[in-house]
Order: structure tokens, then sequence, then C-alpha cells
């Protein structure tokens, strides 16, 4: 015997439910995402996000690669590590 409730997939949710939950996720998504903006952007972060880079190079120096690979590397490394570029991607923009 099954005890589970059955949820039946074809039944339309409630509007008024559905527009609560958008309105709370408007409201609370840009404050988000400006906090998650100002700490990918703060100079803390991008002491951290340059000592990454040095340390990334460096260890590929060390284990024989030329400059230029290295450079490269490091290059595709810190495209990975963009998440500034990337967010923005998601945040909406305004237009006048």
């Amino acid at each position: 015997m099954n005890n589970h409730k059955e949820h039946r997939h074809d039944e339309m949710p409630d509007p008024e439910k559905i527009k609560e939950i958008l309105d709370v996720v408007a409201d609370r998504v840009p404050g988000l995402l400006r906090e998650l903006s100002s700490l990918l952007y703060s100079p803390e972060s991008a002491k951290q996000y340059a000592q990454a880079a040095a340390i990334f190079y460096k260890e590929l120096k060390n284990a024989g690669m030329s400059e230029s690979e290295a450079y490269e590397l490091t290059s595709q490394y810190l495209s990975t590590l963009n998440l500034g570029k990337m967010m923005r991607n998601f945040t909406p923009r305004h237009e006048d």
C-alpha cells in the first residue's frame, strides 16, 4: 500500500500563490546579486584573485612549462575564475 500523497501534475497551481512567490523572488534577488557583486569586486577579492593567478603561473613554470604555455594556461584559469563577468549576464539591465 502506498502511503505517499498522490500529486497530480496536471493541476494548475494557485495563481495568487505563484504571484506571491514571484514577488518575493523579484524583491530579494537583485539585493543578493548586488551583495555578490560587491564581494567579487572588493579589494580583498582582487588581492586573492591576483595571488591565485601568480601562484598558478609560478607552479606551471616550476613544472617546466615555457612562459607562453604558462601564460596561456593562466589566462584560461583566470577566465574560469571570472564570476563577476558571468554574474553580469544574469543581472537585469535597466534601459533608460
